[in-house]
């Protein structure tokens, strides 16, 4: 008997427009999740009337704030796709990130994927005719459709740690 295993294919990556959607998707997220940080931090001190943290907030730089959603898509993109191996956007088109053999990505895979989102223009490499964006490559991760993905490792049996 054979000894096959699997691989995911070209067939069970997530499209293009899957993609951009996730991309959308989540920066409106993370931009929800820093106004909401932001919001919170004036109303506590306004109402503890404590302005030290709040005046920080007000009168943070436009490099400050960049640097502050960098912190919050650091964090929404690791812990979303470390313990659940998508984001909320990935829910919304129904992908999931998994490694060459379908396994869940470990947490190196994790953070080199999460890293590698602050090159340049890297939201938009899976533009290319690759439909993986730098962030798959370098941390060897793929975008795939979940049903598919899930029937299709059905075939080959794994264990149920490899199915999400």
């Amino acid at each position: 008997m054979e000894n096959r295993k699997f691989t995911v294919t070209d067939d069970l990556l997530a499209s293009k427009s899957q993609r951009l959607l996730n991309f959308s998707i989540d920066l409106l997220i993370i931009y929800f999740i820093e106004i909401t940080i932001g919001t919170t931090i004036i109303i506590i001190g306004d109402l503890t009337n404590s302005y030290g943290a709040s005046n920080w907030v007000e009168s943070l730089s436009l490099i400050e704030s960049f640097f502050f959603g960098l912190i919050v898509l650091f964090f929404y993109y690791g812990i979303t796709e470390m313990y659940f191996s998508r984001t909320f956007a990935k829910y919304f088109t129904k992908t999931i990130v998994v490694k060459y053999d379908g396994s869940k990505p470990n947490m190196k895979s994790i953070v080199i994927r999460t890293v590698s989102r602050l090159i340049p223009f890297e939201p938009f490499s899976f533009l290319a005719s690759d439909s993986r964006g730098w962030h798959d490559v370098l941390s060897v991760t793929y975008v795939v459709k979940k049903q598919e993905f899930i029937e299709r490792n059905k075939l080959f049996n794994l264990s149920e740690e490899t199915v999400f």
